[in-house]
């Protein structure tokens, strides 16, 4: 690839951000963050679908596909794949969305 001002700028980005997650505390602050983002998530799901009950089948099939696809990527993966950040982020964002739809069935006690 040609080394054009773009790929420098984002290689830069890349490898600034890369330094900045280095520290323990910034990589658990966004941790915790994406949890409560999936959390938040849940909410917004659950309100969305259940103003429109004809949609609810297809909200949970979607969320079961994306789950599973987290879930597949997250623990069948490389190890170096599995400890990347990315990941790591975005198996919180699923953890906080599978407990904040169960959160919300057991207080709506379905």
């Amino acid at each position: 690839m040609q080394n054009t001002r773009l790929n420098r700028l984002v290689t830069v980005i890349n490898a600034l951000l890369r330094r900045w997650l280095l520290n323990p505390w910034r990589r658990i602050s966004l941790l915790i963050i994406s949890l409560l983002f999936g959390f938040a998530l849940a909410l917004a799901i659950s309100a969305i679908a259940g103003q429109n009950a004809n949609i609810d089948v297809t909200v949970a099939l979607m969320v079961s596909i994306l789950v599973e696809g987290v879930n597949w990527l997250a623990y069948s993966s490389p190890n170096r794949l599995r400890q990347s950040f990315w990941v790591e982020n975005l198996n919180a964002l699923k953890m906080g969305l599978c407990y904040g739809l169960f959160l919300l069935a057991f207080m709506l006690g379905s």
